[in-house]
């Protein structure tokens, strides 16, 4: 039995493959056998889009990661000072201890 999630990959793999060979296809054999089938215009016009798409895609997605990287960054408070850290530390272990000494004093 083939889970929902094997089925999603495979499909992601085949939908990959297809998309592969058809780039392949379109920037080195445009010209001479899909032109008369696929009629978009000029091989020069077809292969330029097909290199600056992609391109544009991943520059925009870097953009997108460095814009959400920044939100993030200029959104999140500073982190407390050591010093405080510290200090609160100390004042729960104090605390444990006592709660110990008084849960003693009760025996």
């Amino acid at each position: 039995m083939v889970s929902k999630d094997q089925a999603i990959g495979g499909l992601i793999l085949i939908v990959c493959v297809v998309l592969i060979i058809a780039y392949i296809a379109g920037l080195f054999f445009y010209d001479p056998y899909l032109k008369p089938v696929l009629n978009l215009g000029d091989a020069s016009i077809v292969r330029f889009w097909l290199v600056a798409l992609p391109v544009l895609v991943a520059f925009v997605a870097v953009l997108g990661i460095g814009a959400w990287i920044g939100w993030t960054m200029a959104t999140t408070p500073p982190p407390k000072p050591i010093e405080e850290i510290e200090a609160e530390e100390k004042k729960e272990e104090e605390k444990a201890e006592e709660k110990e000494k008084a849960e003693e004093k009760k025996k």
